[in-house]
């Protein structure tokens, strides 16, 4: 079925739009899960124009949400989905209320009716422990990994980057060669090249794992330098240059370019774990391998601020909650255990 179209909603939302991204800063990918829920909204009123909100509009549209599945699953839309989505509108409106033309149609107080009760709030913001792969799963899945071609080494050298420094795989898809200090044993996320959380340039030092990732990674720059003669401006861990060999569509070398986004190498290393009989962990779960690893290696509060930054953490309470889970049977051992 066609979009439906009204010219005034549209304007009004490309101000909306503008006013995230230049006066709140947000990313686009944020810009764009705005835009989306306010399209839901504005669907669920059949387009109706935004003059024209009342607090019924509010409250169909959270039981149209709350009975509404998810399009890919069948399933109900999760609490984490519809607390998301009604906030992201509920912050559009607060903000129309303010705006001209609209102030005199809608009150502050009106986004309220925006809110899930709170039941269905406390279920949305309960934090669900999802681990990370132990030290032992990583190096088995690793082990595992071909290095016959080059694109198969370039996946290896990706799977030890991350151990080394529990980078964002965002951030390094966006990396090149010119971002990495073998000699140092560090990398400069520059956000000005780099594609970091909040655009924030930090050092991240190899961490002290095993050495057999700091082997692989290092052959892996020697290889880009010596042998395909990359330069600093070329990607650290670059496209494949397709095309057809033997009749078939393949891997002809190594492009220059960094991806656009995370996407390709988000695959590499779930087939890496799949493939060694593993569950499919995400790049990012990496971090909270190596937020389990600060217990064995950090000793002192310093130590543990310096592997909090390492992660490009501000605060160290960042890294405790989120990479250093305590479940309550633990929190029992632990506190039993201290004479």
């Amino acid at each position: 079925m066609a979009r439906k179209f009204n010219e005034e909603n549209e304007r009004i939302k490309r101000r909306y739009t503008q006013f995230l991204r230049e006066a709140k800063r947000a990313d686009m990918a944020t810009v764009d899960k705005a835009a989306e829920a306010i399209l839901r909204f504005e669907r669920s009123t059949s387009y109706k124009p935004f003059k024209r909100f009342h607090i019924e509009q509010a409250i169909t549209f959270k039981n149209r949400l709350s009975n509404e599945k998810n399009a890919r699953t069948g399933a109900p839309l999760s609490k984490a989905t519809v607390d998301s989505t009604l906030r992201m509108v509920k912050a559009f409106i607060h903000w129309l209320a303010g705006q001209p033309g609209y102030k005199s149609r809608i009150a502050y107080a009106d986004a309220e009716y925006f809110n899930l009760n709170a039941k269905d709030a406390r279920i949305a913001h309960t934090a669900r422990d999802t681990p990370g792969p132990t030290p032992e799963q990583c190096r088995h899945a690793f082990a595992q990994m071909p290095s016959a071609t080059p694109l198969q080494r370039r996946d290896r050298a990706l799977f030890a980057f991350l151990m080394l420094t529990g980078a964002r795989d965002g951030a390094i898809a966006s990396m090149r060669l010119k971002h990495v200090d073998l000699v140092q044993g560090c990398v400069y996320q520059d956000a000005r090249d780099v594609k970091t959380k909040f655009s924030k340039t930090f050092t991240t030092w190899f961490f002290p794992v095993d050495d057999v990732y700091l082997h692989a990674f290092r052959d892996w720059v020697d290889y880009l330098r010596k042998e395909e003669l990359f330069g600093p401006n070329d990607a650290l861990f670059p496209k494949p240059l397709m095309g057809l060999k033997d009749g078939s569509f393949a891997a002809l070398g190594l492009l220059r370019d960094t991806y656009s986004n995370a996407g390709k190498l988000r695959t590499v290393i779930k087939d890496a774990f799949i493939n060694a009989g593993l569950p499919p962990f995400a790049p990012h779960s990496f971090r909270k391998t190596l937020g389990l690893l600060a217990n064995d290696h950090c000793k002192t509060p310093e130590q543990f601020k310096a592997w909090s930054m390492n992660l490009g953490h501000e605060n160290i309470a960042t890294t405790l909650s989120a990479y250093c889970p305590v479940s309550p049977s633990r929190q029992g051992e632990l506190i039993r255990g201290m004479v």
